[in-house]
């Protein structure tokens, strides 16, 4: 039933979100140097690699690592990309990880390749088996404040209570922390 829900969805969104969704396009690739769209290696299900695109908010020289482990991440934001990340627009082009099922729209978020205690952990407490999402339960609680052994705990308490009504309660969570754009600190 979650499949069904996420293909559902992710449909009706990319049919209301394709004007956004190209008018973001035109603006990174019109604002600044290289592709509009970064593709990370992520881990999904079972720690498998998988491409995950993102608008790019981030100028093309930045280092491959988790935005929180850059000395200085401001500096490596493209012009728009900081209202890119605050508004959460350049996590629209995941809606095709979601339709191929490498994403659900509710898991934990997927980690970085070279994320290694964060896949240590997860994988330690089996949260490696859930199906990564575009948004989670600690997304909701928290976002990029969060240290890694509390994201993980979250990633756990959802995989222990994870049932259908309780990702409509998220959705609905992280569509008012996006309005608010609480959570994002870079």
């Amino acid at each position: 039933m979650k499949r069904l829900f996420d293909i559902f969805l992710c449909c009706v969104c990319i049919v209301f979100l394709l004007p956004i969704i190209l008018l973001v396009f035109i603006v990174v690739k019109v604002t600044s140097k290289g592709p509009a769209l970064y593709w990370s290696d992520r881990v999904g299900i079972n720690n498998k690699i998988f491409k995950m695109p993102k608008f790019r908010s981030m100028n093309i020289d930045t280092p491959a690592v988790a935005t929180h482990l850059l000395k200085d991440p401001a500096s490596y934001l493209t012009p728009i990309g900081g209202f890119l990340r605050k508004s959460s627009l350049d996590e629209l082009p995941q809606l095709w990880n979601i339709l191929t099922g490498d994403m659900s729209f509710v898991g934990p978020r997927p980690a970085l390749f070279n994320q290694k205690d964060l896949i240590e952990l997860r994988t330690r407490y089996g949260v490696h088996n859930l199906l990564p999402g575009l948004t989670g339960w600690a997304q909701v609680n928290g976002r990029d404040e969060l240290p890694i052994p509390k994201k993980v705990e979250l990633d756990l308490d959802y995989l222990n209570r994870k049932n259908f009504l309780f990702d409509l309660k998220i959705l609905w969570m992280t569509f008012i922390k996006v309005l608010r754009s609480d959570g994002v600190s870079h």
